[in-house]
């Protein structure tokens, strides 16, 4: 055995008896903290030694969230499913007076407010169709009335996708200029309430898969394009991966690297330093144009962007007390990463969650979909390549309840929430209702080896009265 290989046996001793030889330098890569490369992605990707992969990804994982696992209270509110896109892989969408075609009237989405209310939600995650006959202020309005009926519930709504949907139809979109046209509709919509963004949309960065899978809507720039502004105007952000289409594994990895670059981005605002000759691939125009170092978060002792107020407490009662307007939050600052002290406030993606594609009832229905080893290596390689996202979520709508709590063990560190209503798409159960309880998301986490940590959207840990879930809730 070489030095390196004795080096590695020594700091990853329940890695190495099985160790695939070509992961033996990739293991050294992650237990130090650095940057994998793309051919680092795809031995990842093709080694017969998936129990390696996943042992590797799950230490990054409890090395960024040691013994705890997180999941929310939180409702879905899909406002309509009328849309003007054709996507291959979509059975969602409906054109206007098409069976099951539907628009949410202001009273209906009050009521949903109301029950997410008195449900102990914490959150809203409000995503719909790119719906032609709606006007600008229906979505304004509908931000408003939900923030008059609920006012303790985060509002996360909608995708980069329907952003500039809402850019064009409110006359303010240049096709050569994104960035102007989507920052005048996120500066109404934090105005009328929205609290951050949900990642869908983003499906595989690859103009290649664009055109076969989804050529009418946005590509790889705009998306990007629509987070950045929403960074810079304090806004967290949540981003997806959807795989296992017409995609290849190549095309996932280019994909996670185009997040990580912008997530360099993200972080160096926030005034994290970098490594200067850290990894950056070749070729991968949306990474290029990025000028910050690379920054990751999985070496020992990193410190994760907060979404705090300065100086407020670790754990509060929901809903957060004295924290003020989510604009104004101040981020604290990563100590152990020598921000610089011209640091500015930003925001920054929270998680990547990983979707897996199920082709019945859409356009590409003839293809079998990932089955649950591709979905837990998939989960394993995000962790592992997304060096520098603070979550990465096993959703267990499109994983099943079971599949998520073995992704505790290879990398995922969340859950997501108890959902209630899911129209988009889903692996177990039929029709919209989509639910599960806060009692089964904590002993999926528990089987799984971790403490159930309750969180709200922008992963602020939450503690209740235990008489009002029936279920004790550890404070930490």
């Amino acid at each position: 055995m070489n030095l390196e290989s004795s080096m590695t046996t020594a700091v990853l001793p329940n890695v190495i008896p099985n160790l695939d030889p070509a992961l033996e330098s990739i293991a050294k890569k992650v237990h130090d903290g650095q940057r994998l490369s793309l051919d680092d992605g795809w031995t990842l990707y093709t080694t017969k030694d998936l129990w390696t992969v996943l042992e590797l990804a799950k230490m990054i994982r409890d090395r960024m969230h040691p013994g705890v696992a997180y999941y929310n209270i939180n409702r879905h509110l899909n406002y309509s499913n009328v849309c003007a896109l054709a996507c291959k892989f979509c059975e969602f969408a409906r054109k206007k007076g098409d069976q099951g075609e539907y628009t949410r009237d202001l009273e209906y989405i009050k009521e949903e407010g109301r029950k997410a209310a008195a449900s102990g939600a914490t959150e809203l995650h409000i995503v719909g169709g790119l719906n032609p006959y709606l006007p600008f202020e229906y979505y304004t309005d509908m931000l408003r009335t939900l923030t008059e009926v609920a006012p303790s519930v985060h509002l996360k709504a909608f995708t980069a996708v329907e952003l500039v949907h809402l850019a064009r139809i409110a006359k303010v979109y240049k096709k050569d200029d994104t960035k102007s046209g989507v920052r005048w509709v996120l500066e109404r919509l934090i105005d009328a309430g929205l609290g951050s963004l949900p990642g869908g949309g983003a499906e595989v960065f690859d103009d290649r898969v664009h055109r076969e899978a989804f050529k009418t809507k946005i590509g790889a720039h705009e998306w990007l394009d629509v987070h950045l502004v929403a960074h810079e105007l304090g806004l967290n952000t949540n981003c997806t991966m959807l795989y296992g289409h017409v995609d290849t594994r190549q095309e996932r990895l280019r994909h996670m690297e185009i997040l990580r670059r912008s997530q360099d981005q993200a972080l160096h605002r926030l005034g994290y330093a970098g490594d200067a000759d850290g990894y950056i691939a070749e070729g991968v125009p949306e990474s290029a144009e990025i000028t910050a170092p690379v920054i990751t978060l999985s070496g020992e002792g990193a410190v994760l962007p907060s979404p705090y107020v300065q100086g407020a407490p670790l754990v509060d009662s929901y809903p957060p007390a004295g924290l003020g307007d989510p604009k104004d939050m101040q981020v604290a600052k990563p100590t152990s990463m020598a921000p610089r002290e011209d640091s500015r406030l930003g925001g920054y993606y929270q998680t990547i969650t990983p979707l897996p594609f199920f082709p019945d009832g859409s356009e590409l229905e003839h293809l079998s979909g990932p089955a649950g080893v591709e979905n837990l290596r998939t989960i394993a390689v995000s962790r592992l390549m997304l060096d520098n996202f603070p979550h990465v979520k096993a959703f267990w709508i499109m994983q099943s309840v079971s599949m998520a709590e073995v992704m505790l063990q290879a990398g995922a560190d969340d859950l997501d929430g108890t959902v209630v209503w899911y129209d988009i798409t889903k692996a177990v159960g039929d029709g919209t209702h989509q639910e599960t309880t806060a009692s089964d998301l904590i002993k999926a986490i528990n089987e799984a080896g971790y403490e159930a940590v309750e969180r709200d959207t922008l992963y602020r840990r939450v503690v209740r009265d235990r008489n009002m879930w029936g279920v004790e809730r550890t404070q930490i």
